[in-house]
């Protein structure tokens, strides 16, 4: 059977320079009814582990470290028995939540993740954070993006580690240089694609956020 894409929305808190906020995050999972890969399990590892089912999880991918993506993530992956994965540049907002501990695998740019029969390839997409990165299926038309990029713009950069010209050198480089029609499946909110977003980065650098 093909791979396919499903997302669940959760919701929880994000915290970070002394704030927490309300949010809703989207939870993805690739693969097909034998095994998967589950990218940002957020906010409840029961429900998460609960749409995976009786898959294999091979891998959990985690697409930067700020905590509402990272949380719950060690819950799920023991829940499931798969190795938690984040790219080292990440490990300080790690240890923010798992002080003098290390992810199962550190993500390195270029990697590739086989699952249902597709690849997912990681593309370090620095700027929110440190260690951001997106996750490109090719076979599936479509890149995770985590937050780096939204419909609308870039992911936020007021917040300590994170950087509006680097983000957007990542956004112009790393995701505009991909097929117009690729869907992207953000971190939060509604999908978009390359094609629809590409046409305003003059305006988001311009607007500065």
């Amino acid at each position: 059977m093909a791979a396919r894409i499903e997302r669940i929305v959760t919701s929880g808190t994000f915290s970070l320079d002394g704030g927490t906020w309300d949010v809703d995050n989207n939870v993805w999972i690739v693969g097909d009814d034998a095994e998967a890969i589950v990218i940002d399990p957020a906010h409840s590892a029961a429900r998460v582990a609960e749409a995976v089912g009786g898959r294999t999880v091979t891998a959990v991918l985690l697409t930067h470290g700020h905590d509402d993506h990272i949380r719950h993530a060690v819950d799920f992956a023991e829940r499931v028995g798969a190795p938690l994965h984040l790219h080292p540049e990440d490990q300080m907002l790690w240890e923010a939540v798992y002080p003098g501990t290390t992810p199962d695998a550190e993500i390195v740019d270029g990697q590739r993740f086989a699952v249902g029969g597709t690849e997912l390839i990681a593309l370090h997409t620095p700027g929110h954070s440190p260690g951001s990165v997106s996750f490109h299926a090719p076979e599936l038309g479509t890149v995770f993006t985590g937050d780096t990029l939204f419909q609308g713009g870039p992911g936020a950069t007021g917040r300590s580690f994170s950087d509006f010209p680097t983000i957007i050198g990542s956004i112009r480089e790393r995701l505009l240089t991909l097929p117009a029609e690729t869907v992207v499946n953000t971190g939060h909110g509604d999908s978009t694609t390359i094609g629809d977003e590409a046409p305003h980065l003059q305006e988001w650098i311009d607007r500065g956020h």
